[in-house]
């Protein structure tokens, strides 16, 4: 109790001295960190894994859970025919299989588990990133202090016009975009970006994305014009083959007629040879 009074009473003079401090001229900004991770592509494939990697985590513990819950179904139904040794024996292997099974659970969800330190793993390095990023803001900009929204800070409001958070992200892409240079003209291009500021640099991607969106919409109507080709081909294929297949039924029935045709004449001049023989 005495420790949250104290807290409390913390963060009460430090809002206090932010307050008189910002009346001083003081520049303060924040940004979202958890705004910053969502925007990364890098962090998205990785928490997308490591997401996949938990469903088969949460399956196997289902497993474990369902085996150990067999195993003492098994027991209760058939205690009355066992000794107290088996008893006793299978009520060890159970205790053994419920150790494994919160072993395992510690192992992967526990404080120290699996999950925590890939989390950890996936997210420090761009937090680093954020954090010298921030520095560099900072000292550019003469910020005073730039805290993170997403943190356990009780923001109470925040003005959107102190956001860093584009700034930091627009930091962060543009070391992504230097380290996959590979000519001097895409190194240039990625320089000239450096330059300029960010409401520019937000009109550039504006347009970029307007190039690509018109680009994607050329592409889906050849796509387009190219299903409609090979649909217009296959029904003409379908019809030839209809036509052929009709014209060889066609063919087939004549040659049948033909047959049965000359077959019946054959008939017919064997009777009557053997009507003329018997007569005679």
């Amino acid at each position: 109790m005495k420790t949250k009074k104290l807290a409390f009473f913390a963060v009460i003079l430090f809002c206090f001295t932010l307050t008189i401090q910002a009346q001083r001229g003081v520049r303060i900004g924040y940004i979202d960190m958890e705004y910053i991770l969502e925007s990364v592509p890098e962090y998205s494939e990785a928490s997308t894994q490591l997401e996949g990697k938990v469903e088969r985590w949460k399956v196997d513990i289902e497993k474990k859970n369902k085996e150990i819950d067999q195993m003492k179904l098994n027991l209760s139904n058939e205690r009355v025919l066992l000794t107290a040794e088996l008893v006793e024996e299978r009520e060890e292997e159970i205790q053994i299989k419920e150790d494994e099974m919160l072993k395992y659970q510690q192992d992967r969800f526990g404080p120290n588990g699996d999950l925590i330190i890939q989390r950890r793993q996936l997210v420090q390095p761009i937090q680093d990133q954020v954090f010298n990023i921030v520095q560099e803001i900072a000292e550019a900009k003469k910020y005073d202090f730039i805290f993170d929204k997403s943190a356990d800070i009780v923001m109470l409001f925040a003005a959107e016009r102190n956001d860093i958070s584009d700034q930091v992200l627009r930091q962060i892409n543009r070391a992504a975009k230097r380290e996959e240079v590979k000519t001097r003209q895409e190194k240039r291009e990625v320089e000239a970006r450096d330059n300029l500021s960010l409401e520019e640099d937000q009109a550039v991607t504006e347009r970029e994305q307007a190039i690509e969106a018109k680009k994607d919409e050329r592409e889906a109507a050849v796509e387009a014009k190219k299903n409609e080709r090979e649909a217009l081909m296959a029904e003409r294929k379908r019809v030839r083959d209809s036509i052929k297949a009709a014209k060889a039924a066609e063919f087939e029935a004549r040659r049948q007629r033909l047959l049965e045709e000359r077959q019946r004449r054959i008939d017919s001049i064997r009777e009557a040879r053997e009507n003329r023989n018997g007569e005679n």
